[in-house]
């Protein structure tokens, strides 16, 4: 296997002397602005920037972006994730000049407009949650769990409870949970689930003692059941001094019909970019706001917006605070978003969002019942998992089935998670799903289906239809290509291990 000029050619576009656009300087500067910059400082060659002309600029990414999955171009059933439509007023409202042109460090007056959204965001989290007071700053559900756990050493640290080192975890929490409490010098304990997929009591009650410091939960749980135990859960934990986190990455069926405030908890984030629309594949952008009863407002982490009859004020640290857990004031496009999301539903709105949300989900899941192990049953919230541990015997797992979805035009959904199922599909619609939609999905996963059963190796080596097949999952991970002279690189490396 040899490198043809053919395959350089295939990548690079640039051709000498083309340009998309010329800037007269005289209409910029009177004089050369390099001179004012000193002679170390500056490049002695050339960069080497592509050389092109506006289209092929443009084709070159307007391609590239049709190559892509995205929520405006595709279904996401992605479990747990709830990668919802994000309506365009969200994005023309966040990239207005007057909130992106904002600098975190100019004088309170000048950004009253800004510090009353994040005034008026927080009222509405306080209202939809139970909770008494909020944080924007965390950057993400991770980064919130993270926090909460300063806040719970911060709190027990207080009342001169060092001694409590044990986060307990149910074994189908989401993995952040334990890798928060871990990475915060906890010890995290494992609580099992029951044959329903809850919350094992007895279980729970084994572990309860005077050094555990918090229960990390997410109601409903991973497996999309509401725990409905969840008030004699918090009444064990806080009868033996500990406190409770909620993950609220599983909040979009409760808006407007429960609230984890009410449930117990004293401590929670909210994900902006799950609930509140936007869509966060590829690792962002995300914002995780933290929310806490009465009794730890002294410990979050500040500034915290006030509202005083001059106006909207940054508030000084409590002399309990945790401090400051981001640069700045949080992620503020994500905010802006979240804030548009809550004005244009409302509270009527909110929770028609969570009903639609619940309803998709029960509608899928007694469509493909029939078809595939369903892991738990009954009723389920906003999401439900499948179990394909049968389709082993013909060598097909999880993943392959997501692979193939994408032939039929579909993200994949979230699989081999939770962990306590073998061979999980974690499938979650939201709300934003056409009934057509999810009928076009139920029918291509009985069709899945039954090539597995007629023809299971065209599901193993499936997709067919995308540019790029099956890349080895922990090479992209850890050793990306992200350009064309890696890709030729490995095409080299390839070609003299064959010689």
């Amino acid at each position: 296997m040899l490198i043809s000029p053919d395959d350089r050619l295939s990548f690079e576009k640039s051709k000498p002397g083309r340009r998309a656009v010329r800037l007269p300087a005289e209409r910029f500067c009177s004089e050369d602005p390099l001179k004012s910059i000193p002679q170390g400082l500056l490049r002695q060659t050339s960069i080497g920037f592509p050389e092109l002309s506006e289209p092929d600029i443009v084709r070159h990414f307007i391609n590239l972006s049709r190559k892509n999955f995205s929520v405006d171009t595709h279904f996401y059933p992605l479990g747990s994730c709830t990668m919802k439509y994000n309506p365009k007023v969200n994005e023309w409202a966040a990239r207005q000049e007057k909130f992106a042109a904002l600098h975190p460090l100019q004088a309170e007056a000048t950004a009253q407009g800004m510090l009353q959204i994040l005034w008026e965001l927080e009222e509405g989290l306080k209202e939809i949650s139970g909770m008494d007071r909020f944080t924007m700053q965390p950057a993400a559900g991770a980064h919130g769990e993270l926090t909460g756990m300063m806040l719970v050493r911060a709190y027990h640290a207080s009342r001169g409870e060092t001694k409590r080192a044990k986060v307990l975890v149910p074994d189908s929490s989401h993995g952040t949970n334990p890798a928060s409490a871990a990475l915060f010098g906890y010890h995290v304990v494992e609580i099992k689930s029951n044959s329903r997929g809850c919350v094992d009591l007895e279980d729970l009650k084994a572990h309860l003692d005077e050094h555990v410091a918090c229960l990390m939960l997410t109601n409903p749980n991973t497996l999309g059941l509401f725990e409905k135990n969840i008030l004699e859960i918090t009444k064990l934990v806080h009868r033996q001094g500990g406190l409770l986190y909620y993950d609220g990455a599983n909040l979009n069926p409760l808006l407007g019909i429960a609230r984890p405030g009410d449930m117990g908890f004293d401590i929670m984030h909210i994900n902006l970019h799950k609930t509140f629309s936007t869509p966060h594949g590829g690792g962002g952008p995300g914002a995780g706001p933290v929310g806490v009863k009465k009794h730890l407002i002294p410990f979050l982490p500040g500034p915290l917006v006030e509202k005083t009859p001059t106006g909207y004020h940054w508030a000084s640290l409590s002399p309990q605070s945790i401090g400051r857990v981001k640069l700045f004031h949080g992620n503020i496009g994500v905010i802006i978003r979240a804030f548009v999301y809550l004005k244009t539903l409302g509270k009527e709105g909110l929770r028609k969002v969570s009903e639609a949300a619940i309803l998709n989900a029960n509608y899928m899941k007694e469509k493909l019942k029939d078809t595939f192990k369903v892991a738990t049953e009954g009723p389920c919230m906003h999401e439900f998992v499948l179990s394909i541990k049968s389709a082993g015997a013909r060598g097909v797992h999880a993943g392959d089935i997501g692979k193939r979805l994408l032939d039929f035009g579909f993200h994949a959904p979230t699989v081999h998670f939770p962990l306590v199922v073998p061979e999980a599909l974690m499938i979650e619609p939201t709300e934003t799903e056409a009934r057509e939609t999810l009928d076009r999905f139920i029918d291509a996963m009985k069709q899945i289906a039954l090539e597995i059963v007629t023809d299971p190796d065209k599901v193993k080596h499936a997709p067919y239809m995308l540019p790029v097949r099956r890349p080895n999952d922990v090479l992209a991970a850890r050793k990306p290509l992200l350009s064309y002279r890696d890709q030729l690189r490995e095409k080299v490396l390839l070609a003299e291990a064959t010689i």
